[in-house]
């Protein structure tokens, strides 16, 4: 089977494939969706090889074919995105900076030496697939069109250097919550042992290493009762850092803290969009080095009002209590805090477009 167009010596042509009748699977009950476990019946793909990248095309959802001595498999040269597609009420399909995902995916690509990839291209390459497949966008309450673009190097070599080939894919899965239990507070175990990253790293790129970094902590923290785990810097085990799959703020004596961007955390499009939020809601928004133990004693002085984690896939999520060592730090009677619920409720109206976007963050397909 062939695209339907040759994308060889154009690459800002699109070509399809189309999936056989037998292979098109049934439509999820969207009342019941899980995160990220159903994937759509086509998905983009594009090759790079003899410097450039080629051969664009939307094809049926299917398995990878990979070489065994594939680099990505064993140097971990891939980079990734998350973002979603929203179901408005009057049953329109809108995104949310999306562009802004792209741009990050390309600063991904220069630590991970991964050629770039233009990002015009790569939206319309995505509102394609998203056009193809809007019948699977759920419209349920708290429902989404996840989106994954990733790139993954594919030379089949063994030896530690930049690949010279790569593979580019984005992949649509209608989803349910991150989190099953919604804007219920979590209970949160501070790292103190492992390090997930060090400045000089890859800790500010969206590649699989950072996440692999934290597994073993975070089924550690799970073990013990905790949904995630908040990592300290790699140098003094002091300064917070990040949430495993979100950054985190404070509400503290009316500001809202988060740490500073210093290399080492994830620019996250969903930190920056609160940050917005809240100065637009005129509350003071401060990017700092933030002290754990310090942190511990505001608490214990009732100095610390609120916490929460910011990303794509929870978007908020309320934090009701943090442990460090032997020491429990129970925030805000272990309750979502007002700023909290007006921060989710403002981001998720101004996404499913009940709420009118002030940022122009927001476009419709």
């Amino acid at each position: 089977m062939t695209a339907t167009q040759d994308t060889l010596a154009n690459p800002g042509t699109v070509g399809f494939i189309p999936a056989p009748p037998e292979r098109m699977k049934a439509k999820p009950d969207e009342n019941r969706l899980s995160f990220g476990k159903i994937f759509t019946d086509y998905m983009f793909v594009m090759d790079y090889e003899d410097g450039a990248w080629r051969s664009a095309r939307i094809q049926p959802y299917g398995s990878l074919m990979l070489d065994p001595a594939c680099s990505a498999l064993h140097y971990s040269q891939s980079v990734f995105e998350g973002l979603k597609a929203y179901r408005a009420a009057d049953g329109s399909i809108r995104l949310f900076r999306a562009r802004d995902n792209f741009e990050r995916m390309n600063v991904s690509c220069d630590r991970l030496c991964v050629p770039r990839i233009d990002v015009d291209f790569a939206l319309e390459a995505m509102k394609r697939l998203l056009r193809l497949e809007a019948e699977w966008a759920p419209s349920a309450p708290d429902t989404t069109m996840y989106i994954r673009p990733t790139i993954i190097a594919v030379d089949p070599y063994l030896g530690v250097h930049a690949s010279e080939k790569y593979l580019f894919y984005i992949i649509l899965s209608p989803s349910g919550p991150y989190f099953p239990d919604g804007m219920a507070p979590v209970r949160i175990y501070v790292e103190d042992e492992y390090v997930r990253a060090a400045r000089g790293g890859m800790g500010f790129a969206k590649t699989g290493g950072n996440y692999a970094a934290s597994i073993l902590a975070g089924a550690i923290a799970q073990k013990k009762g905790f949904t995630q785990v908040l990592w300290l810097d790699g140098t003094q085990r002091r300064f917070v850092e990040e949430v495993g799959s979100m950054n985190i703020f404070f509400k503290v004596r009316g500001e809202l803290w988060t740490p500073r961007l210093n290399g080492s955390i994830l620019p996250g499009i969903t930190r920056s969009s609160v940050l917005a939020l809240a100065q637009a809601m005129g509350v003071r928004a401060v990017e700092k080095d933030i002290d754990i133990y310090e942190l511990f004693d505001l608490g214990a002085r009732g100095e610390l009002e609120e916490a929460f984690g910011s990303g794509t896939a929870a978007v908020i999520s309320p934090v009701g209590m943090l442990r460090l060592r032997n020491r429990d730090l129970i925030i805000n009677n272990f309750q979502t805090g007002p700023l909290s619920q007006r921060l989710y409720d403002t981001l998720t109206g101004v996404q499913y477009g009940r709420l009118t976007d002030p940022f122009g963050w927001t476009e419709t397909l």
